[in-house]
């Protein structure tokens, strides 16, 4: 339940009805606006009786929300959130941000050869997998810690803020040492203890979706993090598992725009993990920014013919180049 309090009403008039929430069992969280103050009511598990609140000096209004996920939406929140990575806004009213790098940290050549590489593009903050989740056990797996040092040296190197995956619990530690944003895999969206852990966090998160995760399921994974007290979460549409084929997954650019419309936190887009294949990558890029999406997560290696992970659906040095220059006669058009 969402609970509108009047424009004039007294910060004695939030607290009471604030207690009035909690007397009942129940969790409030006050939702300054410019205009009015908003209280939502967390923790309940079905409908909640609102005559007692109703008539409390101050509401304006309650609104019952059925929605799995409330602090995520635009009920609760309906003011953009930009994410903020050092001096890089991500959200409303700023330009795509461009994430780029290979999939997987291979060696301290290759991160630094990727790091300037991309930098030399104008991307805005490299990636690179230090811990890699992969469907086979025989995959390379990444190079751990290892990794993380060299995707740290390269990223100071270019003068970009770096991103890279955490799969467990246990590897916060670590990442959060090296890393300026968190990723959370496809794989790991409903490993919920892992989101309630990093919700604990201050340090941005990169929330991927899951392959077959419904959009509520999507958003509800995003609740968990918020929920513990981190609003810094930039949504990623990867693409879905359908009966489709020709591609490594059928990337769902509706959800951007519908994404938009449900919830306040920004969403990017990858299409590399969505299409794996080279040739796709570009033009579903400029497609995701044409449908609204905040930025990219786009895979570059200085040699794809001769990576660990992913090569197929990696852009070289040039091509991305080439991409770049035709995201920013894009952004030109669509900002006229």
């Amino acid at each position: 339940m969402l609970i509108v309090m009047d424009h004039n009403a007294t910060d004695q008039q939030i607290d009471a009805v604030k207690k009035a929430i909690e007397a009942m069992g129940l969790r409030a969280e006050p939702i300054p606006g410019s205009l009015r103050t908003a209280i939502g009511v967390l923790g309940n598990q079905g409908y909640v009786d609102d005559t007692s609140i109703r008539e409390l000096p101050g509401v304006r209004e309650t609104i019952h929300v059925s929605k799995p996920y409330k602090m995520v939406s635009r009920d609760f929140h309906p003011v953009s959130t930009v994410v903020k990575v050092g001096d890089i806004a991500i959200g409303d009213g700023h330009p795509p941000v461009i994430i780029a790098g290979p999939c997987s940290i291979e060696t301290e050549e290759q991160m630094l050869a990727a790091a300037h590489l991309v930098k030399a593009a104008g991307a805005h903050i490299l990636r690179g997998g230090a811990f890699k989740p992969r469907t086979g056990p025989h995959s390379f797996q990444g190079l751990g810690v290892d990794g993380l040092k060299y995707l740290r040296q390269a990223g100071d190197a270019a003068g970009l803020p770096v991103i890279t995956e955490v799969m467990r619990i246990e590897q916060l530690e670590p990442v959060c040492r090296y890393a300026d944003v968190l990723q959370i895999g496809a794989r790991n969206m409903q490993n919920f203890d892992l989101l309630k852990e990093v919700g604990k966090l201050k340090c941005p998160v990169l929330l991927k979706r899951g392959m077959s995760a419904t959009l509520e399921e999507f958003l509800a994974a995003a609740e968990y993090i918020v929920a513990e007290g981190n609003d810094q979460v930039i949504l990623c549409e990867r693409g879905i598992r359908t009966f489709e084929r020709a591609t490594r997954n059928t990337l769902d650019l509706s959800v951007v725009p519908l994404i938009r419309e449900m919830s306040h936190l920004p969403i990017i887009v990858d299409p590399s993990h969505a299409t794996g294949k080279r040739s796709l990558v570009p033009v579903m890029a400029k497609a995701a920014l044409v449908a609204g999406a905040h930025g990219l997560m786009i895979e570059v290696h200085p040699e794809p013919e001769k990576a660990l992970c992913d090569g197929a659906q990696s852009l070289a040095g040039p091509g991305f180049s080439q991409l770049m220059e035709e995201i920013r006669r894009l952004q030109q058009f669509l900002d006229a």
